[in-house]
């Protein structure tokens, strides 16, 4: 990073009310836990925001990929460390969202962990191979009931927000599509690119190339507003489906107990470098917008996402196993 980013960075900081409090804190380095192995978008955000985010404390971040059990993992060996700031976790829209939502776990998405802030958000993207005869969403639905149970579409895996957006506009819809699951979403565009799947509810970083190209069209994303990655595809709210803001997002979170001075010391350097120059356009590359939140406005999106999804899951009977 720049030095003169890391100053404009920081100079946001010391502006910040109230940064006084937890100034000891930290004294050592900070790990890091990303539930995904190394390599992915998800990892990618972890690195860009944490070297930024060290610079301003005065410490380094430990990134730590710790990637199994869908998450589960991770959150386990974030929830049982010592509350001392210490150890952090990015916590994501599967672990602490759709996961809590579909399976039965070993930790609690809400109670056992203090949520630090919000980093940023991508929406979902709804795509159809570029072959189907239909050229926006209400074209897709009409589509959809003239061919009951002929069309398919592809998910990341039962029970991920491509998986349940899709099974969301399934029910607001009164539409059937038969779902197809894959191990991650490139799979699943494969098939969809290939004809073998029809439609399919994606991330904007992972379908941005492939719209490029041509090979699928984009009807609509989630999200209260439109992406300025694709300013000429209407918002699902737009297209008369209010409320259908499904994100996918990423957040800091840590073991529950916290300190409030260590939590707020956290959560304002976070904030400003969130607000550092660079951070938009390095995000960019995951189509991910910076989205700063107070640990509080965080904690409510959190549990408002899981409820989303839980009452999903029951009004679908979607039920996973481990």
């Amino acid at each position: 990073m720049k030095r003169r980013h890391l100053l404009q960075a920081a100079s946001a900081a010391v502006a910040l009310p109230g940064l006084a409090f937890g100034q000891s804190f930290p004294s050592r380095p900070i790990r890091y836990i990303v539930p995904v192995a190394a390599g992915g978008g998800n990892d990618m955000i972890a690195r860009v925001v944490t070297e930024r985010w060290g610079a301003l404390l005065g410490q380094q971040f430990v990134v730590e990929n710790l990637g199994g059990g869908g998450g589960v993992i991770a959150s386990q060996t974030t929830a049982r460390a010592a509350p001392d700031g210490y150890t952090l976790m990015q916590g994501y829209v599967a672990t602490h969202g759709t996961t809590p939502a579909t399976r039965r776990i070993p930790y609690d998405a809400v109670k056992h962990f203090t949520p630090i802030g919000m980093i940023g958000a991508t929406p979902n993207v709804l795509v159809v191979n570029a072959s189907l005869p239909v050229q926006t969403i209400k074209e897709f639905i009409d589509y959809l009931k003239r061919n009951p149970a002929k069309l398919s579409y592809g998910s990341a895996g039962a029970g991920s927000l491509t998986h349940l957006t899709m099974e969301l506009l399934k029910q607001e819809t009164g539409t059937f599509a038969v779902h197809v699951p894959y191990r991650g979403i490139a799979p699943a565009i494969t098939d969809l690119l290939g004809g073998q799947t029809q439609a399919m509810f994606p991330g904007l970083a992972a379908a941005l190339p492939h719209l490029r190209s041509g090979r699928m069209r984009a009807l609509a994303v989630t999200g209260k507003a439109r992406s300025p990655q694709l300013k000429d595809v209407p918002t699902m709210d737009e297209v008369g489906f209010k409320g259908f803001d499904a994100m996918q997002w990423y957040g800091s979170v840590g073991p529950a107990g916290i300190t409030p001075d260590v939590v707020k010391r956290l959560n304002e350097t976070q904030v400003a470098v969130l607000k550092s120059p660079d951070l938009a356009d390095k995000l960019a590359a995951e189509a991910v917008e910076p989205w700063p939140m107070t640990p509080e406005q965080f904690g409510d999106y959190i549990r408002a996402d899981i409820e989303r999804w839980t009452a999903l899951a029951k009004a679908r009977n979607i039920r996973l196993e481990e």
